[in-house]
């Protein structure tokens, strides 16, 4: 590791990650998929529209730092709803300040200001409509049968995510927060056309493996505009080991993202009627509370 490496800031990070990972689970009826996988459609929309990756970074990040506690109430819903575009922001920025204290403060500063960069974009290229397309395979090992759990993340979400961890996590290495971003964007153009078969599937393909992944990967990039492909080839570079800071954020990203999918089945599986109505308090304080928790007693519930 290098002389800035400081991982003594994850475990504050940890509850906001995976606060940010639950966009993967959230839908709305405004469009098909994801919370994630829409904003990693429209992060790739913004890119291959010439957009600086900096801009796209930022605003994407803080998009989803907000969209932690406003889930899919964003800027174009409170202008359907009658806000103007200054009071939108407003909503926007208390729910970012509400979760952003574990955030690095610079940082913290330069994504809240990006927050009104956010914008719609075009239609989406079709390397993201296939990647929200393809499902992960999930943890997996070699010589054991898979564990298939149900509803699996697709690679959008995953990579998306990973993107966005990346940025938050790069001022605790010492790294440049739109590289990783933009690693996790493309660290699976292989699976445009791969279907997942986890690292057992990897492990099978043997010494192919390298050839296989790099052969799709290339044929990604070369679809894509040719500034974009040269930057994105850069970056993805860092993925060969966990020297440079902009490497440690991105494989600390992606290492986060997947133990955070595990974790989440586990809380889901585990979850309680006892927990929603006493942790969560489901049956919530109001007028007519002492009715519902009658009926509910009636009911033996």
């Amino acid at each position: 590791m290098t002389a800035t490496t400081d991982l003594s800031t994850l475990g504050a990070l940890r509850p906001l990650l995976a606060e940010i990972g639950d966009a993967k689970r959230v839908r709305t009826a405004a469009a098909p998929g994801s919370l994630a996988e829409r904003a990693f459609a429209r992060a790739w929309a913004r890119l291959l529209e010439g957009e600086d990756a900096e801009t796209v970074a930022l605003s994407e990040t803080a998009a989803a730092v907000a969209r932690a506690r406003l889930a899919g109430i964003d800027a174009a819903v409170l202008a359907a709803a009658g806000m103007t575009e200054d009071e939108a922001q407003a909503v926007l920025r208390r729910a970012f300040d509400e979760v952003a204290g574990a955030i690095d403060v610079d940082l913290a500063g330069r994504l809240r200001a990006a927050l009104p960069e956010l914008r719609p974009a075009g239609p989406p290229p079709s390397l993201a409509v296939a990647l929200n397309a393809q499902p992960r395979a999930g943890a997996t090992s070699p010589g054991k049968p898979r564990v298939i759990v149900e509803p699996p993340e697709s690679h959008g979400d995953h990579c998306f995510t990973v993107a966005v961890y990346g940025c938050l996590l790069a001022p605790a290495l010492g790294a440049d927060p739109v590289p990783p971003f933009l690693v996790g964007m493309a660290h699976h153009l292989h699976n445009v056309v791969l279907p997942d078969a986890g690292f057992a599937g990897e492990v099978l393909l043997g010494g192919a493996l390298d050839r296989v992944l790099g052969t799709l990967e290339e044929r990604e990039l070369a679809l894509l505009p040719a500034e974009l492909a040269a930057r994105l080839r850069q970056v993805l570079a860092l993925r060969a080991d966990a020297v440079a800071p902009e490497s440690q954020a991105f494989h600390a990203a992606d290492v986060l993202d997947r133990v955070l999918q595990v974790h989440h089945h586990a809380r889901a599986a585990a979850f309680t009627a006892a927990q929603a109505l006493d942790d969560l308090e489901l049956v919530h304080a109001g007028p007519v509370q002492s009715f519902h928790l009658d009926v509910l007693a009636a009911a033996g519930l």
